[in-house]
């Protein structure tokens, strides 16, 4: 037994309460303690039991009683309260624990906030006016301290939600010998000098027509952009790998009329490729060659067109077939009359004048 043999932990909530406790289990293990106290001094002490008992596991861990003074004198004793087992003199002031602020109050100016609190009607002078804030992109809160009991901050952002909690908290050494502080007040949030409910309702139902109106645009803007390079690149791909054509569609017959037969469909299209020959040549050559046909009528009318040219080749040989051959393959260096002209005919041209 015996002064500060044991810790304890005394807190005078606001100058009105007093509670003490001790490790019961730690110190008094298998017993149950009884507690005692005092405010008086000298021969006037008035020992008080304990009626508000706090408990651990069914044993006595600490006392909840009445603050009457600012000096406190204690005594933990056995069950019975005949063998004292621990006293302790102290200063109740010493360990006053303030209330949290009254009617805390937001002043806003542009930037600018205010918050302010009910002044204490003793001892104003020490306590400390704190403020935290943070807004909902901070993680940390941001600390302010000033005398009771006011206090102003500035660059606040108004297009953004803050959340303010406000606490008193008692000088050490001066007033207290342990720091003690209120518990916070309830978070207050606040956007732009409004009170919200939470952070959260800081999205008005006009900015979120705002938000959809934006997306939309943003949505058609992609669609009309993606169009546009789906078109040139459609283009770019036709620039560099042009389409292969079908082959089916200009050899149509070859597969409808002929069944896939080549030989049968080269037969049957030579004097086509021969008529579209004789269509192609030049008109000159066609109207002379008319002329000319028009002076042999009287000799022989029914002369075919293709004896009018004379060729080494077709002189020699007056077989029709021969003559056609000598046309469409001259021989090298062959030279024909025509109309008083000397055509020279070569194996890599048919007509040089």
């Amino acid at each position: 037994g015996g002064e500060d043999a044991i810790n304890t932990t005394i807190i005078n909530f606001n100058n009105e309460k007093m509670q003490i406790t001790w490790a019961t289990r730690e110190l008094f293990p298998n017993e149950n303690v009884s507690f005692f106290y005092t405010f008086g001094e000298g021969k006037n002490k008035v020992w008080k039991p304990c009626t508000t008992y706090l408990l651990d596991q069914d044993y006595n861990s600490g006392c909840l009683f009445k603050t009457e003074g600012p000096t406190l004198t204690i005594s933990i004793r056995n069950s019975n309260g005949s063998d004292e087992l621990f006293f302790k003199n102290l200063k109740a002031d010493f360990y006053i624990k303030p209330n949290p602020p009254e009617n805390v109050t937001f002043f806003w100016k542009e930037d600018t906030v205010t918050v302010s609190c009910n002044k204490p009607e003793k001892n104003a002078w020490c306590l400390r006016f704190e403020l935290q804030y943070k807004s909902k992109f901070d993680k940390d809160w941001q600390s302010r301290t000033s005398k009771c009991c006011s206090i102003g901050e500035q660059g606040f952002d108004p297009r953004k939600c803050y959340s303010f909690r406000v606490r008193l908290r008692r000088l050490v050494p001066h007033c207290n010998v342990v720091k003690y502080s209120s518990d916070w007040t309830a978070e207050t949030f606040w956007m732009n000098g409004t009170l919200l409910d939470s952070c959260d309702d800081d999205i008005t139902p006009q900015s979120k027509t705002v938000i959809i109106l934006s997306c939309s645009l943003g949505v058609l803007l992609m669609m009309l952009i993606l169009l546009i390079l789906l078109c040139k690149w459609q283009r770019v791909q036709m620039s560099v790998l042009p389409a292969i054509p079908d082959p089916k569609y200009p050899l149509a017959d070859l597969f409808n009329d002929h069944n896939g037969n080549l030989q049968e469909w080269l037969d049957k299209n030579d004097h086509v490729v021969l008529q579209t020959k004789l269509e192609y040549e030049e008109p000159e050559s066609i109207t002379e060659a008319e002329s000319q046909q028009e002076d042999g009528k009287n000799s022989d009318k029914q002369e075919p067109l293709e004896k009018i040219f004379t060729f080494s080749g077709a002189a020699e040989n007056n077989d029709d077939k021969a003559a056609e051959i000598a046309c469409l393959i001259p021989a090298p260096n062959t030279t024909a009359p025509f109309a008083g002209f000397h055509i020279i005919m070569n194996d890599d041209m048919y007509v040089m004048l």
